[in-house]
């Protein structure tokens, strides 16, 4: 009996095609996400008309009609943004009072920065091992470069200011929250009662207090009950505060990640025969900040743009600095252009976080396919 020849159906013999142009590319993207429905089409046609209307009048004012150099506010004769004292003031909006010929120790601290966060950031990073320990050493390498000791001109802290001292105090306040917050979130949850008793109590009176009232406390009644001849650092005084205020609400962001693991994660996790602290950090807690990560990045949003509240307490922050300035007769009136500064300023570092949160969150979902 002969074997029939083989035959390759008509299906198999025509080459793939492309998908449509309306469902692939940017016409398909287009069409899926703006012009899906007639709602969906008249909001976007609604939107786009007010983008015209809004962005070529913001762009006349920050850029086409306005006036870039000047001595003072009165050289601005355009009808647009007078931003003559960006290339006068930028250094005290970015450094303060630091001293001008020191401010490369701020520049290095911030360029050491980049790879101490890298490899605790982002995966397939080249020697991460080895930048791990240098993450580790990296509060003490920036303390030393911004304050001084051996080798270095000392610098008092209250010559910090502007961006550098939001970001000294919210990459400080950050960094110490989050260890903090989740032993906090752990001993509410404790079985031992004095330890229950002593975390909800500093959770619930730091959360129905505000940050304000903290910051006076620690800048004018603490130094009443501290001995005669021991004084605290203005600025260590106010990390702590701020470092209190975060953990106290990130607790409770974690302690909510914590419910919602299911009881069978610690039963299994006890039929392994692991103890308290190895179940905890080996399959409970991973699984909790998965699940917590908005709310986690969230009370760092809000932590970092807390930090303008330090101008309260006679710190000059970047806020503090723009208040400054526009208070001064040779810039008088140029409010606008010196809060929109400010504000892009935050916007870049909390937008950052936010994307890298979104980031996170994909990088970690284990029920998303490729």
């Amino acid at each position: 009996m002969t074997a029939r020849p083989f035959h390759r159906s008509q299906a198999e013999m025509l080459p793939e095609r492309a998908a449509p142009v309306t469902t692939a590319g940017p016409v398909g993207w287009l069409r899926a996400n703006l012009f899906s429905s007639w709602s969906n089409t008249a909001f976007t046609l609604i939107a786009l008309y007010l983008l015209w209307l809004i962005v070529p009048a913001i762009a006349d004012w920050a850029f086409f009609n306005a006036d870039t150099a000047g001595d003072d506010r009165f050289a601005c004769k355009s009808s647009g943004a007078c931003w003559a004292w960006v290339d006068q003031r930028i250094g005290q909006f970015l450094y303060g009072f630091y001293t001008a010929d020191q401010t490369w120790r701020v520049d290095l601290a911030v360029i050491l920065l980049i790879p101490a966060l890298a490899p605790l950031l982002f995966e397939g990073v080249p020697f991460a091992r080895q930048l791990r320990w240098f993450s580790l050493a990296y509060p003490v390498v920036a303390t030393f470069l911004l304050v001084g000791g051996i080798g270095l001109e000392g610098i008092p802290t209250d010559k910090f200011g502007g961006f550098m001292l939001n970001l000294t105090v919210g990459l400080a306040g950050i960094v110490l929250s989050l260890p903090i917050g989740i032993l906090l979130a752990l001993g509410r949850r404790s079985r031992l009662p004095i330890i229950r008793i002593l975390c909800v109590g500093f959770i619930e009176i730091v959360r129905g207090v505000p940050l304000i009232t903290l910051l006076f406390v620690s800048n004018i009644i603490l130094p009443i009950f501290l001995p005669p001849d021991v004084t605290v650092d203005s600025l260590i005084r106010v990390i702590v505060m701020v470092t209190a205020f975060a953990s106290a609400y990130m607790a409770e962001v974690i302690r909510g990640g914590l419910q919602a693991i299911p009881r069978g994660q610690y039963e299994a996790a006890q039929a392994l025969g692991l103890r308290y602290w190895p179940m905890m950090f080996l399959v409970v807690l991973p699984q909790a900040l998965k699940i917590s990560i908005p709310g986690i990045v969230n009370t760092f949003i809000g932590l970092f743009k807390d930090t303008t509240l330090v101008i309260i307490i006679g710190l000059f922050d970047i806020l503090g600095i723009g208040n400054a300035m526009v208070s001064n007769p040779d810039w008088l009136g140029l409010a606008t252009e010196a809060y929109v500064f400010i504000a892009f300023f935050f916007f870049i570092a909390c937008f950052s976080m936010s994307r890298y949160s979104i980031h996170l969150e994909k990088r970690l979902d284990t029920e998303r396919r490729d």
